[in-house]
Formats: C-alpha cells, sequence, structure tokens
C-alpha cells in the first residue's frame, strides 16, 4: 500500500457555497492548521478565517474546537490510514501498521494525536468525537479485516479480534504516550510476525 503524506492544502472559496462544500473547506482548513500548529494554537477562530466563514458556522457541525480539531486530523490523514485487502491478512496488518508507524514518526501527525488523546481526558465533547468518528470506525475496519483473515483460514477461529487490534495498534500507541522505545518500521513488522505466530492456523 503506497504511503500519503497527510494532506496539507487548504482550498478557499468566498461567496454562496453548498453546505458539504463549506464543510470540506472547513475540515481541510482545519486539518492544515492542526498539523503545522499544533493544538496549543488551534482555535475556532482561526480555522474560521481560513477557511472562509464565521464561527456560528462552525459550531452548527462541531460542538467544540476538540471536536472540530479531530475531524480535521482525521481529514488530513484519512488516506494514510486505507486499510488494504489484498487477501493475504499478515501482509494487509504489516502494510497497515507500516503505514501507520510512518505516520506516527515521520509527519507532524503522531505530536498531534498525542496532544488529542490528552485533551480528551478533560474535554467530554472530544471524547465522545474521538470514540465515534475515528477509533470507531478505525477498529471496526480492523475487526472486518481480522474477519476475513478467519474466513480463509489465516487465523484461528476462536481469536478475539478485538484483543488483536488492542495488541497491534495498542503498542504502537503505548511508544507514542510512553516514549522508552523508539517506535520504528522494524517494530511494525515484528509486532505483526509476532503476534501471528501465536493466532495462525495450527498454534493453539
Amino acid at each position: 500500500m503506497p504511503e500519503h503524506e497527510p494532506n496539507l492544502r487548504v482550498r478557499r472559496g468566498r461567496g454562496r457555497r453548498p453546505a458539504d462544500e463549506v464543510r470540506a473547506e472547513i475540515l481541510a482548513a482545519a486539518g492544515a492548521l492542526l498539523l503545522n500548529e499544533g493544538m496549543g494554537t488551534f482555535t475556532i477562530e482561526g480555522v474560521a478565517d481560513e477557511a472562509g466563514v464565521s464561527k456560528t458556522t462552525i459550531y452548527k457541525w462541531w460542538p467544540s474546537k476538540g471536536a472540530l480539531a479531530l475531524d480535521g486530523y482525521f481529514h488530513a490523514v484519512e488516506s494514510t490510514l486505507t486499510f488494504p485487502d489484498s487477501g493475504d491478512i499478515e501482509a494487509d496488518l504489516t502494510s497497515q501498521i507500516r503505514a501507520f508507524v510512518h505516520l506516527l514518526t515521520r509527519t507532524p501527525a503522531g505530536r498531534v494525536i498525542a496532544e488529542l488523546i490528552g485533551q480528551a481526558q478533560t474535554d467530554p465533547d472530544l471524547s465522545a468525537a474521538l470514540l465515534e468518528r475515528y477509533s470507531g470506525p478505525r477498529r471496526a475496519l480492523a475487526v472486518e479485516a481480522m474477519r476475513r483473515g478467519q474466513s480463509r483460514g489465516q487465523l484461528r477461529p476462536d481469536i478475539d479480534p478485538e484483543v488483536l487490534i488492542d495488541q497491534l495498534w495498542g503498542a504502537c500507541y503505548h511508544r507514542l504516550l510512553l516514549p522508552n522505545q523508539p517506535i520504528t518500521d522494524d517494530f511494525a513488522v515484528s509486532l505483526v510476525a509476532n503476534l501471528l505466530r501465536g493466532v495462525g492456523p495450527g498454534t493453539g
């Protein structure tokens, strides 16, 4: 799977625009400002100015700057986090984890997601958005991929995909938030390989 840099470009428009276009403009502006400057200086006012909209327009769709920041973040990195489906679950998991590691370590997104996770501890709107719009849908994609692997006989049928997700992505987040060890490409490859040695067919 090709790895893409987060989309930092912002389309700017003026005048009356369809709601979908306005929303896209806001998300592009939010993602760009967030990845360029971080949460410390991220404001509704800044996004409104960059997107050419009013703060009232933004608040129609997002209840807080944290919720807007999260949607802007995902808008910027969504193409990088696309889950592949090659028919080989080990290859797909390795490709996805490697892309995630690349995102965390070689772009501003790693710093930003750490800031968002931190702020979510005291921002109920952001916490809810994180579960509903980011971690929940991403978990669902991973579960679906692992179910396909089980149906192809590449993973044991008794394995719980939810636990595997925590073991794989949880390990990356652990190193991101408690950086005692580096997050590297070799770590990503070893993470999948080591895990699948224990969950592949005939290892139970």
